[in-house]
Formats: structure tokens, sequence, C-alpha cells
């Protein structure tokens, strides 16, 4: 009876730990899909940052510099998402979304600008792009949040050290980089 008891005790808490580390396993999938879904997004803008440089480029009201800067920006940050660097791309997300907002700023200073349809299309794409990029965050966070509040409770605690499950690192814009860009805003005045 006590050998049945025993045996019965073992299986409840292989159960439970089995319990707990699938429970880990979901919440890690879930941040690698809400980081893909960022990715993607993050990808998307930076493509049409780079066709609104290129037609920025033949405007001279544009500061060439400021472009060269977008662009090496967004090259910094390709390789930032290659090495999975979240606070890089954290850090460079804040600066690439300052000059962006200069470049707003300066088509917002000429007619000429804002009358060309073109670069209406990338700036009002963009802007919609940045407001997927913050929902995004935020759900990508919240799953950040969740993961690492599980992994340092009891009893998960000891099931995620025994397994190697890591805390994951959220992705955080210069608050001051938080607000949203709005093209939409631009052509509506």
């Amino acid at each position: 009876m006590p050998l049945l008891l025993l045996l019965a005790a073992f299986a409840v808490l292989f159960f439970y730990g089995v319990a707990l580390y699938n429970g880990l396993v979901r919440l890690r999938h879930m941040v690698a899909r809400c980081w893909t879904d960022i990715d993607a997004l993050l990808k998307q803008r930076h493509e049409e940052l780079a066709k609104l440089v290129e037609a920025c480029r033949s405007y001279s009201q544009f500061d060439p510099s400021l472009l060269g800067q977008v662009m090496e920006t967004r090259a910094m940050l390709s390789e930032a998402a290659r090495a999975a660097n979240v606070g890089r791309i954290g850090e460079l997300e804040s600066e690439l979304r300052s000059l962006t907002a200069q470049i707003f700023s300066q088509a917002t200073s000429s007619g000429e600008l804002l009358a060309d349809r073109q670069l209406q299309h990338r700036l009002v794409r963009i802007s919609e792009q940045e407001e997927a990029i913050a929902a995004h965050r935020e759900r990508y966070n919240e799953a950040v949040s969740n993961n690492n509040v599980r992994i340092e409770q009891l009893p998960d605690l000891l099931v995620a050290h025994l397994c190697g499950f890591r805390a994951a690192q959220p992705l955080q814009f210069a608050e001051a980089e938080k607000r949203n860009l709005d093209g939409h805003e631009l052509f509506t005045r």
C-alpha cells in the first residue's frame, strides 16, 4: 500500500511538472510568435522608408545627410535583427522614428512636397505601419511579461531552471518616440 501511494504521488508530481513545462513552452512560443509579427512589420516599414528616401532625394528641401542617416540606421537595424538583439533594436528604432519625424516635418513645410502623390502615399503608409507596430509591440511586451513572471514564480521557477528557460527582453522605445507619426494628419489640413 505505501509503495502504491508513493507511486501515485510520484505520478501526480510528474504530470504536474509536465503541465508546468508545457505552459512554459506555450509562453515561449507566444513570445516568439509575437516577435515574428513585429519583425515582419519592421521589415515592411524599413522597405517603405527606403522608398520614401528615394522619393525624397529628388527634392532639394530634404537634407541629404538626414536621408543618409535614415539608410544607415536602417542597415544597423538589419544587423541588430539578425543578431536578435532586442535592446539594440529598441534603441535604433527610437533613432529611426526620430529621423522619420524629421522627414515628416520637412514634408509639412513645403506645399510642393505635400502635393507629391507618391510622397503622400509613402508618408501615410509609414504612419499606418507605425500604428500597427505600436499595437504589436504591446502584445509582444505583454507576452514577454507573462513569460518572465512565470519563470520567476514557484514552482515554475524550478522547472524553468532545470529545463533552461530564459527571460525574454521587452521591446522598449524612448518615451519621446512612442507617439505615433501621423501621415494622415499631414494631408487632411
